[in-house]
């Protein structure tokens, strides 16, 4: 057996701890030496006896003749790192397996988001940046926040229910709020499970004080969140987007915040990332912009590689595996 390490980056010594290189080469037969895809395409032989690949952020894509020429025999890639829409297609036509640890970088975004949700309630994000100003601005951040409901019972909406989005709704079962969802792909049963209620996406934006979005990342859902939804907002609502800066139209997204000032954005995404020079999410005073922090830091990327070191010992034992990235998922997950 041998396992080996692609990728055109310098991410990899970051995301494989030294307890998984050293748990894989014992177990995979990995080849500790990272080879970028001009290394494999240069010299297939180098690739040619691999079972597995692991690989992480960075990953190249090949088409399926350099996979069938440079991969003869792999078996699974084992991506430690969120999305494959980049490259996952020509392994899973060549019937490679390709697993993902999406869930393992969704759990940071999960705690993310329902951080912003909490606060969001309250009127943090406003207040804080009124009273900042100064003392004389203490009583403008005063008034501003008690615009809000707090979180007892205030309603908030799921734009998107996959990995995040489930994530997020099972986490503010902790609280008392009332949870509005919308996603055409999610069953009345699941709905249940997870303590939310189905509404179409105008009742969305109009009934929500905090908004979060979790769409999945493809063709279908590009500029899908526009004027219709944005001008649906309540005077102070909060739009909170840790999704894709491409699903949103910042135009109008910038016009509903600039009509009632009182209204928030909070992205930790944008389209392009980052904004433009000269970019309304810069100047408004009621944007508050995160540099893509949501997802998987510091310590908390080895939780990825360990997924994937989980699941390879899944397959070699013949046990269930998990997180394994089908065709038809790619239709629908980020």
């Amino acid at each position: 057996m041998k396992s080996i390490f692609v990728n055109n980056g310098t991410r990899i010594p970051e995301v494989f701890g030294t307890d998984t290189v050293a748990a894989l080469t014992a177990e995979a037969g990995l080849d500790p030496h990272i080879y970028s895809k001009a290394d494999i395409l240069a010299d297939p032989t180098l690739s040619a006896d691999a079972d597995y690949l692991f690989s992480t952020w960075g990953m190249p894509k090949f088409t399926e003749d350099e996979i069938a020429r440079c991969f003869p025999r792999l078996k699974a890639v084992f991506y430690a790192a969120g999305t494959v829409q980049a490259f996952a297609r020509p392994f899973l036509n060549r019937s490679i397996r390709v697993f993902s640890a999406w869930a393992a970088n969704a759990v940071p975004v999960a705690e993310y988001t329902v951080a912003q949700i909490l606060l969001a309630n309250t009127g943090y994000f406003q207040a804080c940046a009124r009273f900042s100003q100064g003392a004389a601005h203490h009583r403008n951040a005063q008034c501003h926040a008690a615009t809000f409901p707090g979180n007892y019972g205030c309603k908030v909406g799921l734009i998107g229910v996959g990995m995040i989005g489930s994530m997020v709704a099972e986490r503010l079962k902790d609280y008392r709020l009332e949870v509005l969802v919308h996603d055409p792909f999610l069953s009345d049963a699941r709905a249940e499970a997870l303590g939310v209620r189905k509404v179409p996406l105008e009742v969305l934006f109009a009934e929500c004080q905090t908004i979060s979005n979790h769409l999945a990342n493809n063709p279908q859902t590009v500029g899908m969140l526009n004027a219709s939804c944005f001008d649906r907002m309540k005077p102070n609502a909060v739009f909170l987007n840790t999704g894709r800066g491409a699903q949103v139209v910042e135009d109008d997204l910038c016009r509903a915040l600039t009509a009632y000032p009182e209204r928030t954005a909070v992205l930790d995404v944008t389209f392009p990332e980052p904004p433009a020079d000269g970019s309304p999410l810069y100047a408004l005073p009621n944007v508050f912009l995160t540099p893509h922090i949501a997802g998987s830091k510091g310590d908390e990327v080895h939780r990825m590689s360990e997924y994937m070191l989980e699941q390879f010992r899944n397959i070699t034992a013949c046990r269930p595996v998990r997180w394994e990235v089908t065709l038809p998922m790619l239709e629908t997950m980020a």
